[in-house]
């Protein structure tokens, strides 16, 4: 992508922080042929990044079919509670993305800002529920004190026992729902489980990595923002993050009935 090279600077509709006038890179033979280019490129990548998680898919496919009864039981273990929180943080974290797009667009530089800190926003409470409410209870078998599922285990929780400063409550025989080799959750009735928390840990962990990564472009267009560097008449970048983090929602929109409501 190019970069802004000339020091004029215009002032915004809404009084924020003046854009530089933004002229394109030699090679290019206007602004709009390397916009396009620009947008071309980054549809290209987003096309690899669809085959990267259509093999996870594939691999659910198949081993849904083979197991049916280790998908059942794997899947009957999350609470579609938390993945359908995260759904609605993600669908939220799209509408603040898309509005800070037009925002930029149309001058608005203050309205754009606080829409990509509510996105960052959005994408720091995803990570945490993920790791907070699921990854940590299933891999260790500590409980978070507030976690309303809590309640249901608290015959089985060993007082005393906490983490975290007390802030994790252990559970007896609910951790070890690892992938694969490190699965050592005891009470597994189907042998094939392990297969099912490898397909879970892939798929959401590959996507929390991608959530991760979009927060930090978000990141950075806001700092790019804040010197001026995006405007009405140049905002490549805005629009760019705004593509990868629509990807993000949209793997999520699939990742959450196929792995929580399965059951």
């Amino acid at each position: 992508m190019s970069t802004v090279n000339s020091t004029h600077e215009h002032q915004s509709s809404g009084g924020g922080v003046p854009y530089k006038k933004y002229k394109h890179a030699h090679h290019w033979r206007s602004q709009s042929e390397e916009f396009d280019a620009v947008k071309l490129g980054f549809w290209l990548f987003l096309a690899t990044e669809v085959l990267l998680f259509g093999g996870i898919f594939c691999a659910y496919a198949i081993f849904r079919m083979m197991h049916p009864e280790a998908w059942k039981e794997g899947s009957s273990a999350l609470d579609w509670r938390w993945g359908g929180l995260n759904t609605v943080v993600l669908l939220l974290s799209s509408y603040t993305m898309a509005a800070s797009i037009f925002a930029v667009q149309t001058g608005q530089f203050a309205r754009a800002k606080r829409n990509l800190l509510i996105t960052l926003f959005c994408g720091c409470l995803f990570v945490a529920i993920k790791m907070t409410f699921e990854y940590i209870p299933k891999w260790s078998g500590f409980f978070f004190i507030l976690d309303p599922s809590l309640a249901t285990y608290k015959a089985a929780a060993v007082e005393g026992k906490t983490a975290f400063m007390g802030l994790f409550q252990y559970v007896e025989g609910y951790g070890g729902k690892r992938p694969g080799e490190l699965f050592t959750h005891p009470f597994a009735k189907d042998p094939n489980v392990p297969m099912w928390w490898s397909v879970y840990y892939s798929g959401t962990a590959l996507h929390a990595l991608h959530v991760i990564i979009g927060m930090i472009l978000i990141a950075r267009v806001y700092i790019k923002l804040g010197k001026g560097h995006y405007g009405p008449t140049y905002y490549s970048g805005v629009e760019i993050a705004g593509l990868y983090w629509h990807l993000v929602d949209l793997i999520w929109i699939f990742l959450f009935p196929l792995l929580y409501l399965i059951h």
